[in-house]
């Protein structure tokens, strides 16, 4: 993969899944410390921005009259009735290791599942004549899962970094690797990925 035509999306990255107060971390963290997501990611970011790949900080801030106008249902409104993603609220905070540095890009407007529902990624992407997506991030599958379907049915390549992300279980987690990330089209290490760029 040619690193100035690809993008990594880092699918929300924020205090309630990473941090131990977080309101969504008992959901995750046995499956972040098993896989090192957080390390991998930070690594991914740190040398795909080096070989000059595209990082895009994909955060979601709960808009609660949105969810209620629109009748959502499931995980979504299952957060907003949590009290998670609040706007402005520390567990909404992108977590320090993966702050966004100088070029890289974060979206606005984020408030289903997918990266490209309601936010400005397309254009980005189309502006920075990207080729490759590189999702990593949570749930790996709810909202990494619905980002890389949503990329692949825009023609994208793509990738899916398989311990940079992180669900509720290596149940889950084996699953969305062996069935679902193979048809979107692949599931990489960290270390193959930054190999894989140029």
């Amino acid at each position: 993969m040619k690193a100035k035509e690809t993008a990594v999306l880092l699918i929300e990255f924020q205090n309630e899944f990473c941090r131990p107060d977080g309101k969504l971390n008992g959901i995750v963290k046995d499956e972040i410390a098993r896989l090192n997501t957080i390390g991998n990611a930070v690594k991914l970011a740190k040398e795909a921005r080096a070989k000059g790949a595209l990082i895009i900080h994909s955060p979601f801030v709960m808009d609660a009259s949105w969810v209620d106008t629109h009748c959502m249902s499931g995980i979504v409104k299952g957060a907003k009735d949590g009290g998670a993603f609040t706007p402005g609220a520390w567990g909404t905070e992108l977590i320090d290791e993966l702050k966004p540095q100088p070029g890289d890009v974060v979206l606005t407007g984020k408030r289903a599942l997918s990266g490209f529902a309601h936010t400005e990624l397309k254009q980005i992407l189309d502006q920075h004549k990207i080729k490759n997506v590189v999702c990593a991030g949570f749930l790996a599958n709810v909202c990494v899962e619905a980002t890389a379907r949503s990329a692949y049915d825009l023609g994208f390549h793509v990738t899916v970094a398989r311990n940079a992300v992180a669900s509720g279980a290596k149940t889950t987690q084996d699953y969305v690797d062996k069935e679902i990330y193979p048809i979107l089209g692949q599931a990489l290490t960290v270390d193959e990925l930054v190999a894989a760029l140029d």
